[in-house]
């Protein structure tokens, strides 16, 4: 087929604004590796590339890249070139209603779209909804507040006791989280949320002591198989600080990860717009799987699960959406380490450097106006030890890459 992959940060969605380091790292990783799969699997790809990022002329190995300029663009170039395509994947965060917009701007064109259906994306994106259905069903979910303003919050603060998360009822990974130990945080935490939100509504949870996972699965809408477990390496700060996703490890072993994998399933299952690719995020603690949230989309395990995985993951996302098919037997071989690297902005020279490092997923950006830059970094081995030193020699390899602000695109 004929295939386009727009992912948001790196494809023209923060057009005419600063893109963040952080996520940019994410995405312009889960770009490549989507496409490389789709590749591998025989198909056409065609991607938006933010103009800032094309002319750098970075390795993502797509037959067609068109170069977006303006903010105005990329939905504009996907209903043109939805035409002459047969299949779009859009890979979006769920805040600010993006990925649902775009999923429905491609479901007007009535070509195919590989991504779950608009309406479950925003019934899932929104965690009020997401958490009152997965309670009503008798999943396992931290204790759950939805307020919308100060004075409700300090009608209900008695319910649930400290320490506290607060975040963003549309929020995406660690955007505007904070953990919140004493009433005299509180409104720090709403500052911090109202920067990463639209959304007057806010969760507050009670804090979960476990290990934070999430698992891969592919749905077909109606059966959900999940692939992998994944460790997610996580910084939950006060409201002073930012929280933090820093990287993973798939696959993940651990005591509950065949519990792990049957919530994951059900919890997807409960959703039958849900099909493709879906993450589900879990707390793992000795006795119980919580379940944290649902992603709807591409997520930044798969950089690690493309790596490891003993079959064409995208092929099968295929499969799963318009044949209803999913794998018969997933292996996974070997383990993938993977880390951000926060790091200052590099030259021209030391950006064509970081290219050649080995295990370099996405590479520190030489952009004008960003005084920091961010790099995505991967280590594959036999083991997780044999993985997590070859991580380690990548990350030494990218210490004397960064330098001022000089010979820089803007």
């Amino acid at each position: 087929m004929k295939v386009i992959v727009y992912e948001h940060v790196s494809g023209g969605g923060y057009c005419g604004r600063l893109i963040p380091p952080s996520f940019l790292a994410e995405g312009f990783a889960m770009l490549c590796s989507i496409v490389a799969d789709f590749k591998a699997a025989g198909h056409t790809v065609t991607v938006l590339l933010d103009d800032r990022l094309s002319r750098l002329n970075p390795p993502i190995g797509a037959d067609f890249v068109i170069p977006v300029f303006y903010s105005n663009e990329p939905q504009r170039f996907l209903i043109s070139i939805a035409k002459i395509n047969d299949a779009t994947y859009v890979i979006a965060p769920e805040s600010g209603k993006d990925l649902k917009t775009f999923v429905t701007l491609i479901e007007k064109t009535e070509k195919i779209t590989l991504n779950c259906e608009s309406e479950t994306i925003g019934k899932v994106g929104d965690k009020a909804v997401l958490y009152e259905e997965l309670e009503k069903t008798g999943f396992m979910v931290p204790k759950t507040l939805v307020l919308e303003n100060y004075n409700a919050m300090q009608d209900v603060l008695h319910e649930i006791s400290y320490p506290l998360i607060f975040k963003p009822v549309d929020g995406v990974g660690a955007c505007g989280l904070s953990i919140v130990r004493e009433f005299s945080q509180v409104g720090r935490a709403l500052l911090k949320m109202d920067k990463e939100s639209t959304s007057k509504r806010f969760i507050v949870q009670e804090f979960i002591e476990g290990e934070r996972v999430s698992v891969s699965l592919l749905s077909t809408g109606k059966r959900a198989l999940a692939i992998s477990l994944n460790k997610q390496n996580m910084t939950i700060s006060g409201p002073d600080e930012l929280s933090s996703y820093e990287g993973g490890v798939v696959p993940f072993e651990h005591p509950r990860k065949d519990d792990a994998f049957a919530v994951a399933e059900k919890v997807v299952e409960l959703f039958p717009g849900l099909r493709g690719y879906v993450g589900v995020d879990l707390i793992l603690t000795e006795k119980a799987s919580f379940v944290v949230d649902v992603n709807p989309r591409l997520t930044t395990s798969f950089v690690g699960l493309h790596k490891v995985a003993g079959f064409n993951v995208a092929e099968a996302l295929i499969n799963s959406v318009l044949f209803g098919e999913l794998p018969l037997k997933p292996e996974i071989y070997g383990v993938s380490c993977f880390s951000k690297q926060e790091m200052s902005t590099p030259t021209i020279d030391g950006y064509r450097r970081a290219l050649n490092i080995n295990g370099m997923v996405s590479p520190p950006f030489p952009l004008l106006k960003n005084t920091k830059s961010c790099a995505l970094v991967m280590g594959y081995g036999k083991s997780c030890k044999s993985a997590c030193l070859r991580l380690e020699e990548a990350k030494k390899q990218l210490q004397d890459i960064g330098s001022p602000r000089r010979n820089l695109l803007g």
